[in-house]
C-alpha cells in the first residue's frame, strides 16, 4: 500500500504540470489572437486544475493560471499605468445550482441583497478615469495590476465620451471594449482582400485593435464599449450598482444591459433569457454576469487574488445538433487558398438558424470522415461561428464516402496543388480572378512596388471596371486616362494623373521590388533584394538551377522550388517579358557595395526615426555587406530598436541570449562612414 501510495503522490503533481503547462500554451496562443480550443474545453482544464489544488494545496503557486490574470503587459501600444484599482477576473461556475448556492449565501447573511444579471460580453476590459467629468486616463487590464495607457486609441470609440456634462470630482469607471459583428466582418474582408492575416474571432481583433499604434486604425476599424462597473465616485454612483449605471445613462453613457433580481427564480429567468438570446445580439458574448446591487455588501464575499469579490459568472455550455450536409462547396481565397465549406440542413443554435460550416482542408475531411449525406455534429461554443465537431459514423448512408478537393480550380480551371508542409492546397494560376485583386493590392503595397495613392479602394474600383485583368495591366492604365476621367474612376484630373504619374515613376523601381511583387511562395521583399543582388537581373535568375538558387544566402529548399515552379510556367515568363517591354527595370545597376557590415546580421524591429520605414534600414544596411533577419537568433550581431527598454517578444528574446539592444543613433554612429539620411515622421 506505502508504494502504491507513493506512486499516487508522485502522478499527482506530474498531471498537474501536465495541465498547467496546457493551459499556459493555451493562454499564449488565446493573447496571440490564434486559439488552440474552444471556451467550452479551456474551461474544463481549469475546472481540472482548481479541483487538483482543492484536493491537494501544495500544488498552488504563484505562476498557476489560477493565480494569474491576463497577460503581461507589452509596451508597444503605450506607457504602463498602475491600477488605481486592481482590475481582476470573476469567477466561473458551470451549474445553475452554482449559482443559487452562492445567492442564498449572499442572503444568509445580508437578507436585504439583491442582485444585478448583466451580458457578460466577450472583449477586453478597460478602466476610464474622469476628473470633473473629463476623460484624463483610459487604461487596459494588462496583468491586472499593471495596463498600458490607451488614452488616444480610446477616444476614437464612438462609445467612449470625453466629458460628462454636470459630474464632479473623480469618476473611475470600468467596462468591455468590444467588436460588433458586422465590424468584424467587415476587417476581416479588408485583411483577405489586402493579402494579411484574417483575425480568429472579433475578441482577439478588438484586442489587437485597441493596441494600434495609430489610433486612426483603430478609428477605421471601429470598435464598441459598454460600462458595466462603477469603480469609484460620489455615492449616487456607487452605494447601488444599478442605480451608478441608471446615473451614467443619465449622463448619456452607454452601459451594459441588466435585470435587477430579488430571487434566485428571477436570478434564473434573466439567466436563461439572456441565453436564449445570445444568438441574436449584435456581439459575442460568454456568459451572464450576476452582481451583488449593494456595492458594500461585496468585501464579505472574497472569491480569491485573482477574483473580484461579490461577482460570479454563469457560463452557458455549448449547444449542439445533428444535421445532414447536403453539399459541398469549394471557393477560392484572395490568396488562392481553396476553402471548403459544408453545407447542411438548417438548424438553430444560439438563437440563430446556420446552415454552412467550414471544413477547413482535406485533412479535417479526412479525421472526421466527413462526405456529402453524411450526418454531423454541428457547435457554437459561445461563438458567432457554427463549427463541426465530428461525424456520425453510424448514420453514414451506404455508398457515401469522404469527400475529396478537386484537382482544378472552380473559378479558372487551372490546377491545384498541395501547399509543401502544410495541410492547405491552393491555386497556382496567379492570374485566377479569384485570387487578383489581393495580387493587384500586394504589387502596388509599399514592400513592393510601392506606387504611391493606389490604394486597395482603387484596385478593387479598376478591377471591377475591367481594367485590371493581371499585374502587366497597371503599366496600360494610361490608355485608359479618357474612360478613368469620364466615370471619375479615381476621381477628379489631377487625382487621375498624379496616379499616372507614380505608376511611371515606379518603372525605374529596382528588380528587387519587382520581384517581391510577383508574390512567389516564400518569396518576401527581404530575400527578394537578396536575391536580385546575387543574380543581377531577370534572365540570369529565370535561368537559375535549384542548386544556384540554393547557393543564396537565406534561400531554402521550400523557396528555391516555388521560384522554379513559378518561372517554369510559360505565361510567367511571357508577363516578366511584358513588364519589360513596359519599362520597368529587369536588371540591377551592379553598383558595387560597401563590405563594412560583412559577416553581421541584424535584427530590426519598432518604429525608426531616421529612415522612411524599416524597409530603407534594412536596405542601408545590406548595401554595406550586412544581412537582416526577421527574428533573433544566437547568429544576430545587434537587434537595433529605438526603445530598448520595451517587453517586445524580440527584445526578450535579445536579453535572453545576451545579444546587444542598440538604438537606430547608436548604429549609425558605429559605421565607420556616418551617413546622413533625411528624416521623417513616417513608420513603417
Amino acid at each position: 500500500m506505502t508504494g502504491e501510495k507513493s506512486s499516487m503522490q508522485e502522478e499527482i503533481p506530474a498531471k498537474y504540470r501536465e495541465l498547467t503547462d496546457k493551459v499556459k500554451k493555451y493562454n499564449e496562443a488565446y493573447e496571440a489572437g490564434e486559439p488552440l480550443v474552444t471556451d467550452y474545453e479551456y474551461d474544463m482544464l481549469m475546472l481540472q486544475i482548481k479541483k487538483m489544488e482543492k484536493d491537494t494545496p501544495s500544488l498552488v503557486n504563484m505562476s498557476s493560471p489560477t493565480q494569474t490574470v491576463g497577460a503581461p503587459v507589452k509596451r508597444e501600444a503605450g506607457v504602463t499605468v498602475t491600477h488605481n484599482i486592481p482590475m481582476l477576473s470573476i469567477q466561473d461556475v458551470f451549474d445553475k445550482s452554482e449559482v443559487t448556492a452562492w445567492a442564498d449565501d449572499v442572503r444568509a447573511m445580508h437578507p436585504d441583497a439583491k442582485f444585478c444579471v448583466e451580458h457578460k460580453i466577450d472583449g477586453l476590459s478597460m478602466t476610464l478615469r474622469y476628473e470633473n467629468g473629463i476623460l484624463s486616463l483610459a487604461e487596459t487590464r494588462g496583468d491586472g495590476f499593471i495596463g498600458e495607457d490607451v488614452t488616444l486609441n480610446a477616444r476614437v470609440i464612438p462609445d467612449v465620451m470625453d466629458s460628462l456634462p454636470g459630474i464632479a470630482g473623480y469618476l473611475e469607471i470600468r467596462g468591455e471594449v468590444y467588436m460588433k459583428h458586422e465590424d468584424f466582418d467587415r476587417v476581416n474582408r479588408m485583411q483577405e482582400i489586402a493579402g494579411k492575416k484574417t483575425f480568429a474571432n472579433p475578441r482577439n481583433c478588438a484586442a489587437g485593435t485597441l493596441r494600434q499604434l495609430d489610433p486612426e486604425m483603430t478609428r477605421e476599424r471601429g470598435l464598441s464599449f459598454f460600462v458595466f462597473n462603477v469603480q469609484e465616485g460620489a455615492n449616487e454612483f456607487t452605494l447601488s450598482h444599478h442605480a451608478g449605471l441608471l446615473r451614467l445613462d443619465e449622463a448619456g453613457v452607454k452601459t451594459v444591459p441588466r435585470v435587477l433580481c430579488n430571487t434566485n427564480e428571477e436570478i434564473i429567468r434573466a439567466i436563461d433569457e439572456i441565453g436564449e438570446m445570445r444568438g441574436n445580439l449584435p456581439y459575442d458574448i460568454d456568459g451572464a454576469v450576476v452582481k451583488i446591487d449593494q456595492t458594500a455588501y461585496r468585501a464579505d464575499f472574497p472569491a480569491g487574488s485573482k477574483y473580484s469579490a461579490g461577482h460570479i459568472a454563469y457560463k452557458y455550455p455549448p449547444e449542439e445538433k445533428e444535421t445532414i450536409i447536403r453539399d459541398i462547396e469549394i471557393s477560392i481565397g484572395m490568396t488562392g487558398r481553396v476553402n471548403p465549406t459544408a453545407v447542411f440542413d438548417p438548424i438553430r443554435l444560439c438563437g440563430t438558424t446556420v446552415s454552412r460550416a467550414t471544413l477547413h482542408n482535406q485533412d479535417f475531411i479526412n479525421t472526421l470522415h466527413i462526405g456529402i449525406g453524411d450526418t454531423v455534429i454541428v457547435y457554437k461554443s459561445g461563438e458567432i461561428i457554427p463549427k463541426i465537431r465530428c461525424s456520425v459514423p453510424e448514420k453514414r448512408p451506404e455508398g457515401v464516402t469522404d469527400f475529396r478537393l478537386p484537382d482544378t480550380c472552380p473559378v479558372c480551371g487551372g490546377p491545384i496543388i498541395q501547399i509543401q508542409g502544410m495541410a492547405d492546397k491552393k491555386c497556382i494560376n496567379p492570374n485566377c480572378p479569384a485570387q487578383l485583386e489581393r495580387h493587384l493590392i500586394h504589387f502596388v503595397g509599399r514592400n513592393a512596388m510601392d506606387i504611391k495613392g493606389f490604394g486597395q479602394e482603387n484596385v478593387l474600383t479598376l478591377v471591377r471596371e475591367g481594367l485590371l485583368h493581371d499585374i502587366g495591366d497597371i503599366y496600360t492604365l494610361k490608355e485608359h486616362r479618357d474612360v478613368m476621367l469620364a466615370k471619375k474612376l479615381i476621381g477628379l484630373e489631377k487625382s487621375t494623373d498624379k496616379l499616372l504619374e507614380a505608376i511611371e515613376k515606379s518603372k525605374q523601381n529596382e528588380p528587387w521590388r519587382l520581384l517581391a511583387g510577383l508574390a512567389i511562395d516564400n518569396v518576401g521583399n527581404v530575400s527578394a533584394r537578396t536575391i536580385m543582388n546575387t543574380f543581377g537581373s531577370f534572365e540570369k535568375l529565370m535561368q537559375a538551377t535549384r542548386d544556384e538558387l540554393l547557393a543564396v544566402p537565406d534561400v531554402g529548399g521550400i523557396m528555391a522550388d516555388s521560384i522554379l515552379e513559378f518561372f517554369g510556367a510559360e505565361e510567367n515568363r511571357i508577363l516578366i517579358a511584358r513588364l519589360g517591354e513596359a519599362g520597368l527595370q529587369l536588371e540591377s545597376d551592379q553598383t558595387k557595395q560597401s563590405s563594412e557590415l560583412a559577416g553581421r546580421t541584424y535584427a530590426v524591429t519598432g518604429d525608426v526615426t531616421h529612415f522612411k520605414n524599416r524597409n530603407e534600414l534594412v536596405a542601408f544596411i545590406e548595401q554595406r555587406g550586412g544581412k537582416c533577419a526577421g527574428s533573433v537568433s544566437k547568429k544576430t550581431f545587434a537587434l537595433i530598436n529605438n526603445d530598448p527598454a520595451s517587453q517586445s517578444s524580440k527584445n526578450k528574446k535579445a536579453r535572453s541570449l545576451g545579444i546587444p539592444i542598440i538604438t537606430e543613433d547608436e548604429f549609425l554612429k558605429s559605421l565607420q562612414t556616418p551617413q546622413s539620411t533625411e528624416q521623417t515622421d513616417e513608420t513603417e
